[in-house]
């Protein structure tokens, strides 16, 4: 690890975590830790390849920070998967945090490598989707999961073939535009080399549905684990070491998980001094009180930003194309922006219901205020409120945030920076 004082917690599925890590966490305090920096992780397949995650992240943080802050840290380790950008899903990492869904995993790895180019083995693969999420079809056509009732994403019980199909568009849309911008020119449509004709190119968009169907259990169980985790476990904290001030710092859908964790906080617990989220894998209307386009409604997690005793702040960047087309794809075809209106065009780029906070930042929260990287590094991160900075200067792809100018945000936002 490249800091010391370092600590990790760990959550299950559930947010239920090992006992005594609130009171390791409290000990910081009585050690002389004046300000704990922790870090949530995104999609992952190891637990060490968290750790590592955090130490590379961390490493800046030391020659940052002003004389008399003592700094601890620590990591959030919990249960993910890896969003990766592998030609083929990566198996093993799903089987990791699915192990009861092994059997299911070989059967759709086994589709997606030998491509069979019928209807049937497509309906097959929307079948095992259906049982890896834990969806059935009702008699309406809707998504229900198992023993809940609640509507899920449209995608796992709509045509597979329709849904890989759009997939399949999107990815080669996106890989025209970006080919076509690198040349300064337009470009032809972008084959799907060894993919195939017919049914068989679709499987390219099967891989990308595939993953977007984990994204699923995974934007549950970050929230579970944020508020029914680390939430209260932060306020244990905040019982033990009053004056310990906590800044927490999530990663795509770990960013999710802090936010969450907001929310779980016990009445009248405010730990939380300051709040970063990079490349926040969740709606851009989730702090919203009312939805630009629906006033009656608000985001899943209104006023929340309230709960930080300072400020909270959105790092985003228009490079990151799983937040930039694949999120807002996926999003739509849920009915997931914290909308349930009706569709809109095929990358859902163009209608902002169904943005990402870590594509374009906080929407819809008056007062919200929004700088470029340079400066906010040059004048700082206001000392509450909503902030949105954009990091595409530096932050290229979705897990490219061990940055030293991205460490220079935390520490600024936190209010501990020489």
């Amino acid at each position: 690890m490249s800091v010391e004082p370092y600590r990790e917690i760990t959550f299950d599925r559930e947010g239920d975590g090992p006992a005594g890590q609130s009171a390791a966490l409290a000990a910081l305090a009585r050690q002389g830790v004046t300000d704990l920096v922790m870090l949530a992780h995104g999609w992952n397949s190891s637990p060490s390849g968290a750790t590592r995650l955090c130490s590379d992240f961390f490493e800046p943080f030391p020659g940052l920070l002003a004389p008399g802050i003592e700094a601890g840290y620590a990591g959030v380790i919990w249960p993910s998967m890896m969003f990766t950008g592998e030609p083929v899903p990566d198996y093993r990492a799903l089987v990791t945090v699915l192990p009861e869904k092994e059997p299911v995993l070989d059967r759709l790895t086994e589709l997606l490598v030998t491509m069979p180019a019928e209807e049937s083995a497509f309906a097959e693969f929307g079948a095992l989707l259906r049982e890896l999420t834990d969806v059935f079809a009702g008699t309406d056509g809707e998504g229900v999961a198992a023993g809940s009732g609640e509507p899920l994403p449209a995608f796992l019980v709509a045509d597979p073939v329709e849904v890989c199909a759009l997939f399949t568009e999107a990815l080669e849309a996106d890989t025209t535009a970006t080919t076509a911008a690198a040349a300064g020119a337009g470009a032809g449509a972008v084959p799907a080399e060894g993919f195939g004709g017919g049914l068989g190119r679709y499987w390219k968009g099967a891989r990308e549905v595939l993953r977007q169907a984990t994204y699923y259990v995974m934007k549950k169980r970050a929230g579970q684990v944020g508020a029914s985790g680390l939430g209260p476990l932060l306020g244990e904290v905040a019982r033990a070491a009053p004056g310990l001030r906590v800044h927490l710092v999530g990663h795509s859908m770990g960013a999710r998980l802090v936010a969450h964790a907001l929310g779980g906080l016990p009445s009248g617990a405010r730990p939380v001094a300051s709040v970063t989220l990079l490349q926040g894998a969740f709606s851009h209307y989730a702090f919203a009180a009312r939805l630009p386009h629906d006033p009656g409604r608000s985001g899943s997690l209104r006023d929340m930003q309230s709960r930080v005793r300072g400020p909270l702040v959105a790092c985003y960047s228009r490079h990151d194309a799983a937040l930039r087309v694949m999120y807002p794809l996926a999003s739509r075809l849920a009915r997931d922006s914290e909308s349930f209106g009706p569709a809109a065009g095929l990358l859902g780029s163009d209608d902002p219901r169904w943005g990402a906070i870590g594509h374009d930042g906080v929407r819809a929260v008056p007062g919200t205020v929004v700088r470029t990287l340079a400066a906010t590094l040059r004048e700082g991160v206001p000392a509450s409120g909503c902030v949105s900075v954009d990091t595409a200067d530096v932050v290229r792809s979705h897990s490219d945030i061990c940055r030293p100018e991205l460490a220079r945000v935390v520490v600024s936002a936190a209010r501990v920076g020489r």
